[in-house]
């Protein structure tokens, strides 16, 4: 069933046009990405399809009761609130109707002056109640609550925490959770993986794969809308093309309806030469003038085709090095940090050697230290115990995820010409122009700056530095899609060697050769990728199940298997059982050939003639000596 359907929309601010003729369609299960380059509208859309934002021309068409969840970009939860009281009024309603029910069993206790018709009126309407108490999920919202808040990680210890003491980013996961206990008809999240660390990422999308409702994301998280979307509309050049599947779909289909286009265009374009050709040779002469104008004809009635467009442009830029630097770049041997107001350590017994030309991702829960272990590093904090040595010609450049490193009273043309004086001016724009800022743009002061821009001006900073250790902390963050995978491409590409942070976990698996996920008391190192990390991790998580299990059946003195060996017992275990199955069927054949031999032998035809009875006693005597050995070896499986 359809709830919302957009037809034509068009926006504008001024007279800059956002949107035009936009057509959406979105049904009961949906679940949709809406895709573009930072400035393409995505964020205008969805405030419209919330009925935050009034569109200019169009038709948009909702049932009237359709009840709509919107979460915007920057939404933070502001209440006076505890955590566990804020959520709970999501189910006023079903604190209402319990208030209702105990009020009624009241009345039922002091029902002896009641008569036999008001009593049973009562039941009836407490019976009544209660059933939709029931419907509405009355047993089971504490449930809800719980679910949702351990998933965005705010646990039993945390439910009486005034909201108003959290940071931005956990009231942000708040108003998400929020927004997921209504479980409204249509869910519309705006950038739902921001402040979401990997753990939390993952519960996200098995949440909304398992939604009852439909739901349209804007994300830049490739991951994630590979995991939660079946259908991409792609925003370019002010309108909206649908694609059927999965965010790798849509790049796939993309790029071959672009080819098909492109060679349908150009066939085209064959043909009119052709044909224009032809009308030029032979209108003068009387012997071909009709065919020429016959010509001439269907080139004025062709429905001639646009040239595809191909996708807008993007931001170019490569790393280099000044110089190459030693083998051994970076060693870190027992390394711990403590805050001066703090008892605990916030990590310690760090670990980590790093190699030339490795890619090291630092992985772990939100508030272990990676970005504070990454400043360490760079030596703006000192750790309160262990060693950092950094190695023979390492030049560190670092990207900071706050672009702390901006100064607001610049233009971006002197952001980045005070840092090299020397180098022209023509080349300073040449630079800028391939982290998109052209013309007047160099002249932006920093603080009007978008902070997909602020993100490209920084990134233009550390190219010019031609460091051949960087250390990035989030480089993904405030890039569109596009962006994301220029930067892919370059850091593929780089020479030198490379350490970060980031929850993208597209890019991780695009970038690294090793995770190092970051624990309280030490680090874990898994030579491979994303996926590969995720994989060992799963394989862990097995075994500890299976030792658990095993503890159980065998006590603690049994020996406890380890995860392959397992696997090896269990699919050898179902071998076995599969060939005994097969086994019993062979031998059921064969008793079933044997008994008709057998039957057929008592005919006095057969026992008549010396030659066919001889045949057939071989042939009962070959089959009773294959159900000997089929017996024989089923009996030693079942033994096994």
């Amino acid at each position: 069933m359809i709830i919302m359907q957009l037809n034509n929309i068009s926006k504008a601010f001024g007279a800059e046009e956002i949107l035009s003729n936009i057509k959406l369609e979105i049904k009961d299960k949906d679940r949709i990405a809406i895709v573009g380059r930072n400035g393409s509208g995505k964020s205008t859309l969805l405030k419209i399809m919330a009925n935050e934002l009034a569109y200019d021309d169009g038709d948009l068409f909702k049932p009237k009761d359709l009840s709509i969840g919107y979460l915007s970009q920057h939404t933070e939860l502001e209440s006076d609130k505890t955590i566990w009281d804020e959520m709970l009024g999501v189910f006023d309603y079903l604190l209402k109707q319990e208030k209702e029910l105990r009020s009624l069993e009241s009345k039922m206790e002091r029902a002896a002056s009641l008569s036999d018709t008001g009593y049973e009126q009562l039941l009836a309407d407490y019976d009544k109640r209660q059933q939709a108490f029931e419907t509405g999920g009355g047993y089971r919202y504490e449930a809800d609550i719980k679910a949702v808040l351990s998933g965005l990680h705010f646990y039993e210890r945390d439910y009486q925490t005034p909201i108003s003491t959290l940071s931005g980013g956990q009231k942000t996961r708040l108003a998400l959770g929020k927004l997921l206990l209504t479980k409204p008809e249509l869910l519309i999240l705006d950038e739902p993986t921001n402040h979401l660390d990997i753990e939390t990422l993952s519960w996200l999308e098995n949440y909304l794969i398992s939604y009852p409702g439909a739901v349209t994301i804007v994300s830049h998280d490739r991951y994630f809308l590979d995991k939660t979307v079946s259908i991409v509309y792609e925003i370019s050049r002010h309108h909206t093309k649908k694609y059927n599947g999965s965010y790798s779909d849509f790049l796939d289909q993309k790029a071959l309806n672009y080819e098909q286009e492109l060679k349908e265009f150009e066939k085209q374009q064959t043909e009119i030469k052709k044909m224009e050709e032809f009308v030029q040779k032979n209108i003068v002469r009387a012997s071909t003038t009709k065919r020429a104008q016959s010509r001439r004809k269907q080139l004025e009635k062709m429905d001639k085709l646009d040239k595809p467009k191909g996708d807008e442009s993007s931001a170019s830029f490569s790393f280099q090095v000044n110089k190459r630097s030693g083998n051994d770049v970076l060693k870190i041997d027992d390394l711990s940090f403590r805050y001066d107001d703090d008892k605990d350590p916030l990590f310690s017994k760090v670990k980590v050697h790093i190699n030339r030309g490795e890619r090291i991702a630092l992985v772990g829960p939100n508030g272990v230290g990676k970005t504070t272990l990454l400043k360490t590093i760079l030596g703006s904090l000192k750790p309160s115990h262990g060693t950092i040595k950094i190695g023979t010609n390492v030049q560190i450049g670092y990207y900071d995820q706050e672009q702390a490193n901006l100064s607001s009273s610049k233009d971006v043309l002197h952001e980045l010409w005070d840092e090299y004086p020397n180098v022209n001016e023509k080349d300073i724009r040449t630079v800028l122009g391939n982290f998109l800022f052209s013309g007047d743009d160099v002249l932006k002061p920093v603080h009007a700056l978008s902070g997909g821009e602020k993100a490209r001006l920084s990134l233009a900073k550390l190219m010019m530095q031609k460091a051949n250790l960087l250390v990035l902390d989030e480089p993904t963050n405030h890039l569109d899609i596009d962006s994301k995978e220029v930067l892919e491409a370059a850091l593929m590409d780089f020479p030198g060697t490379i350490v970060f942070v980031s929850h993208d976990r597209y890019f991780i698996n695009k970038i690294t050769d090793q995770i190092v996920e970051m624990q309280q008391d030490g680090v874990t190192t898994y030579l491979g990728d994303y996926d590969y990390y995720m994989e060992k991790k799963e394989e862990h998580a097995e075994l500890q199940r299976l030792q658990q299990t095993t503890e159980v059946v065998q006590k603690t003195d049994q020996r406890k298997l380890n995860f392959k060996e397992e696997k090896a017992l269990r699919s050898e275990q179902r071998k076995i059982e599969r060939r005994i199955a097969e086994l019993e069927g062979l031998i059921e054949n064969l008793e079933s050939e044997l008994a008709a031999l057998e039957q057929k032998m008592t005919e006095p035809e057969i026992y008549q003639d010396h030659e066919k009875a001889l045949e057939l006693t071989k042939k009962t005597s070959d089959i009773k000596q294959k159900i000997e050995q089929y017996m024989e070896e089923w009996a030693a499986l079942q033994e096994d």
